[in-house]
């Protein structure tokens, strides 16, 4: 046989170190990841393993590590928080376990992973993946469980959006171009009360609202009223009257705006929104559980991010925007609405993905995602997100303790959370493909 001259011969070499790299990356792909074990949850002992993760003496403590993670799955044990139950229904809607799950694996930093993995490398509570209805996979950590009530931060906007829905195709709500002091009278003459509540709820009335999350921001101020009532919510709202833009023209996100939306449907419905969750998600839901909104001292529910609810209930709300409004042959919040809400092509450009961040754009209170399927997500600071695909039928929900609120700081387990859904997607058949 002839002698291979030097560059062919290195050629052929590295192809076949290639080859055999492949081969070693797909054998640690298919491989069963490790069990889990408490002992590797990050973080155990700094935030409060040692004392069976208490929850805090006060509202004024629930920031603190080693309360954090007992607080948000007990808020309603914290003294001094005050709850608004909404009742689990008579008849709960069972979620199957699928019969011969895949192993869901991901990609990131240049690794293929499993979700164990990623398990083991943040801060997750809990995480659920639903397929069809069906629970793909189920974890707890810490010490929490199916019972646990988790707070959902600003994941409880989209749930408010929902009832704003709902009460639209009830009558209750004339149109979504109405002002908001056509209902919400505590703020008629102020800009927010001028606000439509179709620019309400895509966060883009143009009004300067500070949401930094350092303590000296406006949402301190507004999550200072909400709990002491000094100054009220409403002298809040109303203290906002600076503006960066027209109306409807530029997405920015302020939870003001969602609290205006609470109070827009408490004051058109005559009812609280404990009851209305209640009657209109947790009934058809077929919820399992009792949850709860967190009030503020004249008993006003925290539309903007104080919902808590078990696990499996928040995948139960995942569904039922994964079937665009529809549990089993009921039409539960008006398809259209689902769709104004979460289809990036019915926002203004202005909104859409790419566009309103770098990434994502924004809907009725509902994330939307650069992919050419609509996906779209639930998210709440420090790692709270429902994240939702309906031509697949795929359904992640994550709740979290995460070190910082929202990846500014350390921008890798938003990064990584991101990535998992991807994978979650790819190892369940669902699709990827970018806009």
């Amino acid at each position: 046989m002839p002698r291979l001259i030097p560059p062919l011969r290195r050629a052929l070499l590295r192809a076949s170190l290639g080859v055999c790299a492949s081969f070693l990356a797909a054998s640690a792909y298919s491989q069963p990841s490790q069990p889990l074990q408490a002992s590797d949850e990050p973080d155990a002992d700094l935030l409060g393993r040692a004392a069976g993760y208490p929850v805090a003496p006060s509202p004024l403590r629930v920031m603190t590590p080693t309360f954090q993670l007992g607080s948000w799955s007990s808020l309603d044990k914290v003294p001094g928080i005050r709850s608004a139950w909404v009742a689990r229904p008579a008849q709960t809607r069972t979620l199957a376990r699928a019969a011969a799950p895949p192993p869901i694996r991901y990609r990131t930093e240049g690794q293929q992973l499993a979700l164990e993995d990623y398990l083991r490398r943040h801060r997750v509570t809990g995480l659920l993946v639903l397929k069809n209805g069906e629970i793909v996979a189920e974890h707890y950590r810490y010490d929490r469980n199916d019972k646990h009530r988790f707070l959902s931060a600003s994941m409880a906007k989209s749930v408010t959006s929902l009832l704003i829905g709902m009460a639209q195709a009830k009558g209750q709500i004339a149109s979504l171009d109405d002002l908001a002091e056509r209902y919400a009278r505590d703020l008629a003459g102020s800009p927010y009360g001028a606000t439509s509540i179709r620019h309400l709820l895509r966060m883009s009335s143009g009004l300067t609202f500070t949401e930094r999350y350092d303590g000296k921001d406006d949402v301190a101020r507004l999550n200072q009223a909400s709990h002491s009532g000094k100054p009220t919510v409403p002298e809040v709202l109303r203290s906002i009257t600076a503006r960066h833009a027209p109306p409807g023209e530029k997405f920015v996100y302020a939870s003001a705006e969602t609290e205006v939306l609470g109070r827009v449907l408490t004051a058109a419905t005559g009812r609280n929104m404990a009851d209305l969750t209640r009657e209109w998600l947790w009934e058809p839901l077929g919820a399992e559980q009792d949850a709860f909104w967190c009030t503020d001292p004249a008993g006003q529910e925290g539309a903007y991010h104080c919902f808590n609810a078990t696990l499996r209930d928040w995948g139960r709300l995942g569904l039922l925007m994964a079937q665009d409004g529809q549990v089993g042959e009921r039409q539960v919040v008006p398809r259209d609405y689902v769709l104004e809400a979460t289809d990036p092509a019915r926002q203004p450009l202005a909104l859409q993905p790419l566009r309103a961040t770098p990434y994502l754009g924004y809907g009725y209170q509902f994330w939307l995602l650069p992919l050419k399927e609509r996906t779209f997500v639930m998210q709440g600071v420090y790692g709270q997100a429902v994240y939702v695909q309906p031509s697949s039928g795929i359904v992640m929900v994550q709740t979290a303790v995460w070190p910082n609120a929202n990846g500014q700081q350390d921008p890798r387990p938003r990064v990584e959370r991101n990535a998992l859904w991807l994978g979650v997607l790819e190892s369940l058949g669902g699709s990827t493909a970018r806009r």
